[in-house]
């Protein structure tokens, strides 16, 4: 594909349905809901979609709208990537606002929520009117992991194109002759992100990613007691408050600086009751935003240990499927000998149950902390 759907990759047949509605209008619909796993590309789909409607040619790439559309500085393609846990439903309320005016200066009022499946129910509902009932000029594009992470009042409103996974060969593809990566490398960390193209262009420029995620692998071989689990678990943790404080301290800190300019005040000093509310709203919004790093982190070990136990299984079995950690193959196969597949499935399932109890609000040390018991070598009779 080329113009806007170029970075699209791997996703010809399930995009069609987009390109063919910026095309012609009689394909065209008020709502859409872009599916897809991680990495699929579905917040691009979105962003090179609303770029194509924008465009007088559908979607050439090179002109102004398609830049500022793809880039998310086009006045007519408000984009919410929330860097919470959930979706407010003050967030969700002015974008109703804004769905309510013309385009200002493009074809179409296009708003892209790009993690929609992180709405509440009552989020959803208030959203629901506007789905149902918008202007003639304003298209919705929402985008979830799966249709069933949106509310079914929702999804039954909108028109559903779902990405698949791409090969790992077209993501290495991309990040050699976009990023100029080495060829080999980039197939490693396409196989070794599963195909996430924002992980694998990450692992692939960043040697301490790439080690960072070999620490992780190494779990599965070190843990060999309760003890080695809990003092993993408390490291783990730890790395991923770090990494979370890293990413959003200075963030923070100018965030508060800039509001209290706003609002006249002096940082040094005591703040009048009546701006303390504000305050303490961003400081509210940047301890979410923490959270939702810190989870996100560990959701991202958790995920590439599942590829390990994968990879486990692969070799237990003797299919015929490429390891995803080709490079570790000689843990692969360790963990593979000391156990039979019964063992596999029962790490694998520790693994998912952790996933959901962080999902679940539930404190990451006592998740982090049962999940990696659970590796230990089982003690057979």
């Amino acid at each position: 594909m080329t113009g806007v759907w170029a970075e699209v990759v791997g996703q010809e047949a399930a995009t069609a349905p987009l390109r063919a509605a910026a095309a012609h209008a009689s394909a065209m619909t008020h709502a859409w809901l872009i599916t897809g796993p991680p990495g699929s590309g579905r917040s691009q789909a979105a962003r090179a979609f609303a770029a194509a409607l924008q465009c007088a040619r559908g979607g050439c790439g090179e002109c102004r709208e398609c830049t500022t559309a793809l880039s998310g500085a086009h006045a007519d393609v408000t984009v919410v990537a929330t860097e919470k846990v959930t979706i407010s439903i003050d967030e969700v309320r002015g974008l109703i606002s804004v769905a309510q005016t013309s385009p200002s200066q493009g074809r179409w009022r296009v708003i892209i929520i790009e993690d929609a499946d992180r709405m509440t129910e009552r989020t959803s509902n208030v959203l629901l009117k506007s789905i149902e009932e918008p202007p003639p000029r304003t298209v919705w594009l929402l985008c979830a992991p799966s249709a069933e992470d949106v509310a079914v009042t929702i999804r039954s409103r909108c028109r559903i194109a779902h990405l698949r996974v791409p090969d790992p060969e077209v993501v290495a593809r991309l990040l050699t002759e976009r990023d100029g990566i080495d060829p080999e490398l980039a197939l490693e960390c396409a196989h070794a992100a599963q195909s996430h193209i924002g992980i694998a262009r990450r692992l692939a420029r960043d040697p301490g990613a790439r080690k960072r995620r070999d620490q992780v692998l190494a779990l599965a071989t070190e843990i060999r007691g309760v003890g080695d689990a809990v003092l993993a678990a408390a490291d783990l943790v730890k790395v991923s408050e770090e990494d979370a404080a890293a990413a959003t301290a200075e963030r923070d800190a100018e965030e508060r600086n800039e509001l209290l300019r706003t609002l006249g005040a002096d940082d040094g000093g005591r703040l009048p009751p009546a701006l303390r509310a504000q305050v303490k709203q961003l400081e509210d919004d940047q301890k979410r935003r923490a959270t939702r790093h810190k989870r996100d982190v560990l959701d991202r070990a958790i995920v590439d240990l599942m590829s390990f136990y994968r990879d486990v299984a692969i070799v237990q079995t003797g299919a015929d499927v490429p390891l995803v950690n080709a490079s570790h193959r000689g843990h692969i196969e360790q963990v593979a000998r000391r156990g039979d597949m019964s063992d596999t499935v029962r790490v694998l399932d520790a693994l998912a149950l952790a996933r959901e109890r962080l999902a679940g609000n539930v404190a990451p040390l006592l998740a982090i902390e049962a999940m990696l018991i659970a590796l230990r070598p089982r003690v057979r009779d």
